[in-house]
Formats: C-alpha cells, sequence, structure tokens
C-alpha cells in the first residue's frame, strides 16, 4: 500500500476515536475533574493506550504532565477546535420520516456544531409544518431555496431508489458536502464531498462480533468441563 493511503487509513481510524475522547472529557468537565492522563482514558474507553497517546499528541496544544497527564479543560478545548464543533455548519435535511424526524430532533447536533435550517420533503401532508422549530418544504423548493440559504451541507434521509435524484438536485442547488443515510452509494461531481452511514455495514460488523463472542465464551466452557 501506497504511503499515502495508509496515512488516509490513520487519519480515519483516529478520527473515528476523537468524538469518544470529546465526550469523556465533557463528562470528566461536569464532574470536576482537572486531570487525566491517556491510560486512564485508554482504561475507561476500553482502547489501546498507546493509540490513544498518538492520538491525543496530535491534537493536543499543551502536552501531558508528568504524573498529572492532560489538563481536561484544555484538552476538551483543542479536540473541539480540531472537530469543529466549535464553528456552527448549517445543514438541509431531505426525507422527513422516522428517520428524519430523529434527525430533526436531535439535540445533541447543535452542540457538535451542526443546524439542521429547514427540511424538504414529497409528502404534501407535511409541507408548511414545523418539527422542533424548522420548516418543511417540497422538495421542489429545494433549488431555489438552498442558494438563498447559503447552506453548504444536505443530509439525505430517503429511499434508496431516491437518493441519486436528490443528491442530484443538492448538487444543482449548491450544496458541496453531503451526509448520506440512504443505503445506496452516490454519484457526484468531483469535488462534492460524501459521507455515507451504512447502517447495514453496521449491524453486521455487530452481528460478527456478537458471533465471535459468544464462540469464544462457548470454547471456553467447553475447555473447563
Amino acid at each position: 500500500m501506497k504511503q499515502r493511503e495508509q496515512s488516509l487509513l490513520v487519519m480515519k481510524s483516529t478520527l473515528s476515536r476523537l468524538p469518544l475522547y470529546y465526550g469523556y472529557l465533557g463528562r470528566l468537565m461536569q464532574d470536576g475533574v482537572p486531570f487525566v492522563s491517556s491510560s486512564v482514558i485508554a482504561d475507561s474507553l476500553n482502547l489501546n493506550p498507546v493509540l490513544v497517546r498518538k492520538d491525543l499528541a496530535g491534537v493536543s496544544s499543551v502536552p501531558g504532565r508528568p504524573r498529572q497527564g492532560f489538563e481536561v479543560a484544555q484538552l476538551y478545548h483543542d479536540l473541539e477546535e480540531f472537530l469543529g464543533y466549535n464553528s456552527k455548519d448549517e445543514a438541509v435535511l431531505v426525507g422527513v420520516g422516522n428517520l428524519g424526524r430523529l434527525l430533526l430532533t436531535t439535540k445533541s447536533f447543535e452542540r457538535l456544531g451542526l443546524n439542521i435550517v429547514t427540511a424538504f420533503d414529497k409528502d404534501e401532508n407535511l409541507h408548511g409544518l414545523k418539527i422542533n422549530d424548522k420548516m418543511i418544504f417540497p422538495v421542489e423548493k429545494m433549488t431555489n431555496l438552498i442558494p438563498r440559504l447559503n447552506v453548504k451541507i444536505g443530509i439525505i434521509a430517503v429511499p434508496e431508489d431516491q437518493a441519486q435524484t436528490v443528491c442530484d438536485q443538492l448538487v444543482a442547488s449548491g450544496i458541496l458536502a453531503i451526509w448520506n443515510f440512504a443505503f445506496t452509494p452516490l454519484d457526484v461531481p468531483k469535488g462534492i464531498l460524501v459521507k455515507n452511514e451504512n447502517l447495514a455495514m453496521s449491524l453486521a460488523n455487530l452481528s460478527m462480533q456478537l458471533r465471535n463472542k459468544l464462540l469464544y465464551e462457548n470454547n471456553n466452557l467447553e475447555s473447563h468441563q
């Protein structure tokens, strides 16, 4: 594997852990804990201590102190800045079914720097309604309204057979980054960012881990009989 590809893989794996550290440090701040070591973080999150030390060294502006570790508030701030949680990104949502309604009412998005300003759906019964103070418009309004809102992030929460059409409409409306919850890959022009949330793959991974865990426990039980 080329060195650049290896670096990208490392970065992706690191980014998947940084929000875990951020959430953990937030809880420590609420409890009034002033310092924490990377080994304590690793133990608390069931992670490899070496990985945790490398991850934190890459984002921390101040090195940990001997026998004390990192200053919790400073490390929390560094992670917040690195992850972009201290800046507000605005997004539009397309698809106000069960998943879309959940996304509209999730309170933690704004805490993480994402504000869904409005939503679109093809269901006429939803047009003009508000969910969590977010107005729902017809999908036909996207190409007119999104440029006026100057929003650059689009969230797709529609059935997979509609996802590519919605994607094309979002791109035509000036959207530059797409968060895709549809169970299908998207064909986008060069320069458009796409993050796919593959729930089916996550479920498959969880099921495989469960099967491996049960197999391991059964083998241990048989070896002790």
